[in-house]
């Protein structure tokens, strides 16, 4: 976008700051605003039909999100939690259409984004549906430290805190499984945890286990 662009964007812009663990929107609320993240990292959850909650996202510094009208609803398919203080600008949705009409280039980035998370809807249904566990769990680890890794001494490191539980939410399984596949893999030096802490030390180890290969 020019700089003229961006000052009519940010000129309908709120900025909202989010304390940790608070829900910027939740599901099934009106589509109010739509969203994006400039600081921090966001889980979007849903609660199934059964009552089942599983974190369908995670979004990450530059992510639109929220933007209900551009799915053709006007309700919000999840919840969107801060996992760490999050800051955030914010736009009412009757001006999606607008901002739309004004810049093609906002158009063609949401569809991009519809499409990326669709990719990714369809990769996790096709791990829940073929894979073991400990598979979905090593690919879920490796995408969140693809997306959200920062590298340190040990290895690389989730950039946000992550518990067992919300490992569980992403891979369709429990939480005991989780923990005893990832207390399996610190004894193999695979992971580091630790309360709401994860560090990958072996990137090339679990990407074996994701694709099942054996090792050497």
């Amino acid at each position: 976008m020019s700089d003229q662009e961006l000052d009519q964007l940010l000129a309908y812009a709120t900025v909202r700051r989010v304390p940790q663990n608070e829900a910027v929107f939740e599901q099934g609320a009106t589509a109010d605003f739509f969203y994006l993240l400039l600081h921090g990292r966001l889980k979007v959850t849903q609660v199934t039909r059964d009552g089942q909650q599983i974190i369908v996202r995670v979004v990450n510094p530059g992510d639109l999100f929220g933007f209900a009208r551009a799915l053709q609803r006007n309700d919000y398919p999840g919840t969107a939690t801060s996992a760490t203080e999050s800051l955030v600008l914010a736009w009412p949705t009757e001006l999606w259409n607008v901002f739309v009409e004004m810049n093609p280039h906002l158009a063609v980035n949401a569809m991009h984004t519809i499409g990326q998370r669709l990719d990714e809807a369809h990769t996790r249904i096709r791990e829940m549906s073929t894979e073991e566990v400990e598979r979905r769990v090593a690919h879920a680890v490796l995408r969140l430290a693809d997306k959200a890794g920062r590298r340190e001494q040990s290895g690389v490191r989730i950039d946000f805190p992550i518990s067992r539980q919300d490992i569980a939410e992403m891979t369709g399984t429990t939480l005991h499984t989780v923990s005893r596949i990832l207390s399996a893999w610190e004894g193999r030096g695979l992971v580091q945890g630790g309360r709401q802490k994860l560090v990958l030390c072996d990137i090339p180890g679990l990407k074996r286990l994701a694709e099942q290969a054996e090792e050497q």
